[in-house]
């Protein structure tokens, strides 16, 4: 179910780093390098599978670039922010062991 504007403000104050970008939630982690770039987009993919909910996204070198969506639902629902919030700790693990 898409979540209101005072749903969405909510659950962003809660997730560091992301922002509203339209209908998408958004944000751009920087890593130390690309082997930990790929590691985050390897590990966050397979959450992403698990829940059935895939993030656009592109890297460049250490650079990941997240947008996410609930395309089916026209919007941003709870799901986005369950990857969100999963999407930080991984990079947050990742950060944490370099």
């Amino acid at each position: 179910m898409k979540l209101d504007d005072s749903a969405i403000e909510a659950g962003l104050q809660e997730l560091q780093g992301w922002s509203r970008q339209g209908n998408a939630i958004a944000r751009s982690y920087k890593f130390a390098d690309f082997r930990t770039a790929f590691a985050f987009m390897t590990f966050s993919a397979l959450a992403a599978e698990k829940m059935d909910h895939h993030p656009d996204w592109a890297n460049s070198y250490s650079r990941v670039d997240v947008t996410l969506s609930t395309h089916d639902s026209g919007g941003i629902t709870a799901r986005d922010f369950k990857l969100a919030s999963e999407m930080n700790r991984i990079a947050a693990r990742l950060s944490d062991s370099a």
